[in-house]
């Protein structure tokens, strides 16, 4: 798998990407994040791909994005992280959260921490993320459907 910044050429990757209805409870479709990243330059959309296909997607947010989940000047929200319904199971989010470190370095060599809120009823994603490294340092903050559990990743 490769990470990647999103591009227009992109588009027809994120027209065949697939979320389901469960999902969009928990997260924003890369469509909807898309619309976003064109009007606020602090939001940049990437791409996991595998073998051509776009397997993940999510958006790094900076500067104020980061303010309701840590006062760190230095971080890195990750925002609107899925997976392809079909492509579930196969351990590209690991993979992807696994290469995120590096990624980030190389296009953010300020950057300090990786900070993501997830939601309370999803616990599939809390243990993804405890898995990859993220911890979970008793930071609650307001989400869109439910109360998020603010996770952080020191690089």
């Amino acid at each position: 798998m490769r990470l990647k910044f999103y591009d227009v050429s992109d588009r027809s990757l994120i027209e065949q990407y697939m979320i389901t209805k469960e999902q969009l409870r928990y997260t924003m479709s890369p469509q909807a994040s898309i619309e976003l990243v064109k009007t606020d330059k602090s939001r940049h959309a990437v791409l996991g791909i595998k073998e051509g296909k776009l397997v993940t997607f999510f958006v790094l947010h900076e500067k104020e994005g980061v303010k309701p989940y840590t006062g760190n000047d230095q971080a890195l929200l990750i925002r609107a992280f899925s997976t392809d319904v079909n492509e579930q199971g196969k351990g590209y989010a690991t993979e992807a959260l696994q290469l995120l470190p590096s990624f980030v370095q190389q296009h953010f060599p300020t950057i300090n921490e990786l900070v993501l809120g997830v939601n309370f009823p999803n616990i599939a994603a809390q243990a993804l993320y405890k898995k990859c490294g993220f911890v979970d340092e008793g930071v609650n903050a307001a989400g869109i459907n439910d109360e998020l559990k603010v996770m952080s990743y020191y690089l």
